[in-house]
């Protein structure tokens, strides 16, 4: 299924530290690394458990370092950087990884094999590596794994001086906890092979991606002791057991049998396999793109336990379930691959947290503190989504339920809520800063001001008014006021936006204290939805003109830029500490999701023409050949401005994939 291109002989360090893997357990938690076993994140680890799905991470399990002991000579296939050192350096034995269908590495010293696989138990925060041996020759062999344990908050490092563990430890292995105030995560670990403990602490392990990203990149870590077999077959199987509560049939008075043990961890392993397999049975897709982003959507979908529903991860390793992000990614993760039912969760999920018409912009960290609302757009997604639910469903019960909340979201955008989001009198939206999509704030500086009217806000508004008027009609509900309300916005919108001069829109337009108006001429990819969305209000020419000027100023291979390259604050480079970097987010960088809108608006423009879609398919060749580099079998969050649009930031983002996934399918294989 999907495989990876096997692995040259001779590795580039630099290179392999920025491919990266990762598996998911539907709750939050994952697994992480890079193709050679390094962690180069401080975010990496073989068990990153979430204490609260889908939030409060840690790491927990950072690694297994293997060892095979052949005729009494150590051989050591891990791989750790430390100040101005990389040992061991065991991917020198590494002759081929393949991430799909699952992380394997395969190693081979001599005449002796050694095939790795990862996988993780669904919906449970529990890592299983799985181990097979080929010794054909019949050589003196002895494995050793040791196992180096973080057990941290996901966005912390951790030093010797500043820890204190606790450890039982069995036969087949041990209890690692902390003593650390609120920080009460037991690790288990268990294998089918004997545990000795011997326990370490190692120093100065060295993060590279976050040295580049100018964040702490240095912690010790600690080892409770190893594993240890003594191999006498030609094919022997091992595992080990990374969980913070193993399930019960792996915790059973049984487990103590080892034939036993290591049947339930295969079925576990064929449990996963087949759950992959019927992921893409499911979607009945018939080329490899939509296979990949199919597979790629299902890492995003996560249980919540505080709303006991389905929610969704923005993005890999660091974020949580956001609303906006969760709304616009939506169609493309759940209804484009029929996923109706967690639609449906994932909608009731943020519905039921909707207060004066703001659904939140985020969930807590933790899981327990109040959701954060500062969002002017995700309402008017949720609005969107709603109407695409029912496009693909024609489930008028759901529509009903969310109807509520539709209300409510256009009766206090209406009326004002909070943050100032509020319906002037030529019916346009206006709001606060810092509540639009590019939200980056610096202490109290705004890096990309867009208090006032933006153009995308009004577009999602008027959308929004249009599916209220659709559903509502379906439903036997009273739609006359949006229907006033929507005449009011188009009849308005292009004497505010237009701007005659760059034959394009205005991307915020804002009214001074002295009364003046100033209009914010940017060359941002936000207009694209004035075009891309169902319900817009520009004639067909200035749609034109407004995807001819997206595409000029703003297209690449990887996605739109978020600002012309024209305009002086453009920052074509993602990099430098965290103050550039968020200088630079919103302010040239590629944002791949937005690749979606172009192409629907693009295509749209074109009437469908044969032409159009081909350019579009082939707009997608090189966001194809990204899903084996960064994180591989996924797409990032964003690219560098300039050319060779370096992948930055998350590299598994929910929106990216979604949105291209649902152009894919919606506009090009329509």
């Amino acid at each position: 299924m999907l495989p990876s291109p096997p692995y040259n002989d001779e590795f580039d360090h630099e290179a392999a530290i920025s491919r990266e893997w990762l598996i998911t357990n539907g709750t939050g938690g994952y697994a992480s690394s890079t193709v050679i076993g390094e962690n180069s994140r401080k975010y990496h680890g073989l068990l990153v458990a979430s204490a609260n799905p889908p939030v409060d991470r840690r790491v927990l399990l950072s690694s297994l370092d293997e060892e095979l002991i052949i005729e009494g000579e150590v051989f050591r296939l891990a791989v750790h950087s430390y100040p101005d050192t990389l040992y061991p350096s065991g991917f020198q034995y590494l002759e081929r990884f393949s991430a799909f269908p699952l992380p394997t590495f395969e190693y081979r010293v001599g005449n002796v094999k050694l095939i790795k696989t990862v996988f993780m138990v669904h919906g449970t925060n529990t890592t299983v590596v799985r181990y097979r041996i080929f010794n054909t020759a019949r050589q003196d062999i002895v494995l050793r794994i040791l196992p180096l344990v973080a057990n941290r908050g996901f966005h912390e490092l951790r030093k010797a001086e500043d820890a204190s563990f606790t450890e039982v430890s069995i036969d087949t292995g041990a209890d690692v906890g902390s003593n650390l105030v609120d920080d009460d995560v037991l690790l288990q670990l268990r294998s089918n092979m004997k545990f000795k403990r011997d326990s370490h602490w190692y120093y100065n392990f060295q993060y590279e991606m976050e040295r580049e990203r100018g964040e702490a990149y240095q912690e010790d870590l600690y080892n409770p002791g190893y594993f240890e077999e003594h191999i006498v077959d030609n094919v022997c199987e091992f595992y080990v057991v990374a969980s913070d509560d193993l399930p019960d049939e792996m915790e059973s008075e049984h487990i103590l049998d080892p034939a036993l043990a290591l049947e339930l961890v295969n079925f576990e392993y064929e449990k996963e396999l087949s759950r992959q397999k019927d992921l893409l049975d499911k979607y009945s897709f018939n080329d490899d793109l939509a296979k990949k982003l199919s597979v790629a959507a299902d890492s995003f979908i996560v249980q919540r336990r505080s709303t006991d529903s389905h929610s969704i991860i923005a993005g890999y390793h660091w974020f949580a379930d956001w609303g906006r992000d969760a709304m616009i990614s939506l169609p493309g993760l759940t209804l484009v691959t029929g996923r109706f039912s967690d639609a449906k969760e994932i909608l009731r999920t943020f519905s039921e947290n909707c207060s004066d018409g703001l659904i939140p912009n985020r969930f807590s960290d933790d899981g327990i503190s109040a959701p954060d609302y500062n969002t002017v757009d995700a309402s008017l997604w949720f609005i969107h989504s709603v109407g695409r639910y029912y496009s693909y469903t024609k489930d008028l019960r759901t529509v009903r339920e969310m109807w509520k909340t539709v209300v409510s979201i256009i009766h206090n955008y209406k009326n004002g809520t909070s943050y100032g989001i509020r319906m002037d009198d030529d019916g346009l939206i206006e709001h606060e800063g810092q509540l639009t999509w590019m939200d980056v704030k610096i202490g109290d500086q705004e890096i990309t001001p867009r208090a006032g009217k933006a153009c995308e806000i009004n577009a999602l508004w008027y959308n929004a008014l249009c599916t209220a008027i659709r559903l509502g009609e379906l439903i036997g509900e009273e739609t006359a006021e949006y229907l006033e309300i929507a005449e009011l916005v188009k009849s308005n919108f292009i004497g505010v936006f237009w701007n005659p001069e760059d034959r394009c829109l205005y991307d915020c337009v804002s009214v001074n204290e002295d009364g003046t108006v100033t209009n914010d001429a940017s060359v941002r990819p936000n207009q694209i939805f004035a075009v891309s969305l169902p319900y817009t209000m520009l004639d067909t020419d200035k749609e034109r003109l407004v995807v001819e000027k997206v595409k000029v100023d703003l297209l690449t291979p990887y996605g739109l830029r978020s600002l012309s390259p024209n305009d002086n604050r453009y920052v074509g480079m993602y990099g430098g500490d965290h103050n550039s970097r968020d200088r630079a987010y919103h302010n040239g960088m590629v944002w791949a999701w937005l690749m979606g809108p172009f192409i629907t608006a693009y295509v749209k423009v074109n009437g469908n023409s044969l032409l159009s879609l081909e350019y579009c398919r082939q707009l997608l060749s090189d966001l194809e050949c990204h899903l084996d580099e960064a994180g591989i079998g996924s797409i990032s969050e964003i690219f560098d401005g300039d050319s060779p649009h370096r992948p930055r930031g998350c590299i598994a983002q929910a929106w990216s994939v979604a949105e291209i996934l649902r152009a894919y399918i919606e506009d090009i294989n329509s």
